[in-house]
């Protein structure tokens, strides 16, 4: 894996071509898979992995591709909820060097090139295809999808998508395809209208918006999951899905629309929709472990949605956040949302951010004393999270996927296993 994750050094590249390239090295194999193609600010992992349960419920082998992975690199590439072969990723790996290293590809091209060619080889019914960055020249874009879906816009990554809501919302928005379904799951409708706009001029079809008859109600938020009301064609079905959170039953109505949205072959029954749910599994979402809380909230809109779930749920206090956010995320913003809930911020760095995107915690440190907040500095993230445990009440871990896998590995949380 070390060949590998060196090329994460060289920061993003946009563009296709080097994807499609080690792709036609292996014979185009994403050519004769079909796809759900799944772009957006927030939710998109939410969506993915409802998309999955809902499918596998309906009988098919599904491969799911997302990023980033917290704790094992396995967990990007799923088949039927299992992570791919070691063997296999070795394999790839020795077989694929040649043409990773004349191409010049990045690690994030790398491995959605293994990921499709490994859910061909598993000869799988249908791929829930997460996007890395964007969307209209993220690596996973040389797909033609079944159904192509943005879940939501916010400001994020604007230094390779855009400075305003809408360069932003045109990269994402990329992913919509001539001749295919486009399904938007943004809530604020003058950015539905955006979306809708670039979806028409890619003369995608038909273009369905969750405001127009897929909005949830009645939506009733528990420690255990969230429960809501879904109306379609004249019929009310009650549901729950275990992800807690308002913004959960949003991202289970966007994954249903986007099946309804999408050929017969498949909309699942309402039967088999109800138990599917109830089974939906993603780590590291407003996850609880005991006392603690896991959640990769890694900007202002996820920071405000956290708090809000929090609000919504009670937490015994003191409530004491181990925080670290990379340096190009807006964790000014995201402070100053969980400063509405948080008793006291230990600031650290996750041992695995990247050198170059590290925050510094003394910036942090003087942000939130300006503010009043109570905080301090443990340079020793492992040092952070026992004294964060002797507080009592409750831990938040939280900031990015890098501080979320790096507690979960010292506190023996295994992603996978539920």
């Amino acid at each position: 894996m070390d060949a590998l994750f060196a090329r994460t050094g060289g920061g993003s590249k946009l563009g296709l071509e080097r994807t499609a390239a080690l792709l036609a090295a292996a014979g185009s194999p994403h050519e004769t898979t079909r796809f759900f193609h799944i772009a957006g600010t927030n939710g998109k992992g939410s969506v993915c992995a409802t998309l999955d349960a809902v499918l596998r419920g309906e009988g098919k082998r599904v491969g799911r591709y997302t990023s980033p992975h917290l704790v094992d690199f396995r967990e990007r590439i799923l088949v039927d909820g299992r992570p791919i072969d070691e063997d296999a990723v070795v394999e790839w790996i020795d077989r694929r060097t040649p043409v990773i290293e004349r191409l010049g590809a990045t690690f994030f091209e790398a491995t959605t090139a293994l990921a499709l060619e490994y859910f061909a080889a598993r000869k799988v019914d249908v791929v829930v295809l997460e996007t890395g960055l964007g969307g209209r020249l993220d690596s996973t874009n040389v797909v033609t999808p079944v159904v192509a879906t943005v879940t939501s816009i916010g400001m994020d990554h604007m230094d390779l998508l855009g400075e305003t809501i809408e360069q932003i919302a045109g990269e994402k928005a990329g992913i919509f395809k001539a001749g295919r379904p486009a399904a938007i799951g943004e809530r604020d409708e003058r950015l539905a209208n955006v979306l809708r706009g670039y979806a028409a001029e890619r003369a995608a079809t038909p273009i369905e918006w969750i405001g127009d008859g897929w909005s949830p109600s009645d939506v009733v938020v528990g420690a255990e999951g969230t429960t809501f009301t879904l109306t379609r064609n004249g019929a009310r079905q009650r549901l729950s899905t275990p992800l807690v959170g308002e913004h959960q039953a949003w991202n289970a109505a966007t994954a249903l629309m986007t099946l309804g949205v999408a050929d017969d072959e498949w909309r699942p029954s309402e039967s088999s929709v109800k138990s599917a749910l109830e089974r939906v599994s993603l780590p590291g979402r407003f996850q609880r472990v005991g006392s603690t809380i896991f959640d990769v909230a890694h900007n202002p809109d996820g920071a405000r949605v956290l708090v809000r779930t929090l609000q919504a749920t009670g937490a015994t206090r003191p409530l004491v956040a181990v925080l670290s956010v990379l340096r190009d995320k807006d964790w000014r913003g995201m402070m100053e949302a969980l400063s509405a809930v948080v008793d006291h911020f230990i600031l650290t760095t996750a041992p695995s951010a990247p050198a170059d995107r590290a925050w510094d915690p003394v910036q942090a440190l003087t942000h939130a004393r300006t503010h009043g907040w109570s905080s301090q500095i443990v340079a020793d993230f492992d040092d952070a999270l026992v004294r964060a445990s002797a507080a009592g009440g409750t831990l938040l871990v939280t900031g990015s996927f890098h501080t979320v896998g790096d507690a979960m590995a010292r506190l023996q949380v295994d992603p996978l296993a539920g």
